[in-house]
């Protein structure tokens, strides 16, 4: 497989909010074609993502329009820079999410979505290890390729 990390597939111009950031402001910038997220950036700090789905939750729960605050999602999984896009992935599965910040050092670098993944990853992901040599020559001089015993 090859180990390309997701700084090919990072948004560096992904939008940030504060906390304190209104909801039906959040609410317009997640309207443009191009937003499938926001990044919560208290100070430089990642402290929440804002999706679609929270300003949907919150509009079928009450008729609050709180702060930003009250509907990010705040257990934030970040990744690096260096972290491969077959990683990045696999984290997403596991941890549920379809939008991941990217931290080097502290610093918000931007933002990696399920979708700019997608042309990276196969439906179905297959491991070969090679025993041996795979490509063997016999003595008559015709080469082949073998499976492992």
């Amino acid at each position: 497989m090859i180990e390309t990390t997701v700084e090919t597939v990072t948004t560096p111009t992904a939008r940030t909010i504060t906390p304190e950031t209104p909801v039906t402001e959040a609410a317009e910038q997640l309207r443009a074609t191009d937003v499938s997220a926001l990044v919560v950036l208290d100070s430089e700090t990642v402290v929440g993502v804002v999706t679609e789905g929270d300003i949907v939750a919150l509009v079928a729960e009450t008729d609050e329009r709180p702060a930003v605050r009250a509907i990010m999602s705040a257990s934030v999984t970040t990744i690096t820079s260096e972290t491969t896009v077959y990683e990045a992935a696999e984290r997403m599965r596991t941890v549920g999410v379809s939008h991941l910040p990217v931290v080097d050092d502290g610093v918000f670098r931007g933002l990696v979505s399920a979708s700019s993944l997608a042309p990276y990853c196969s439906r179905h992901n297959v491991a070969v290890e090679w025993a041996d040599d795979p490509l063997r020559v016999d003595g008559s001089g015709t080469t082949g390729v073998t499976a492992g015993d």
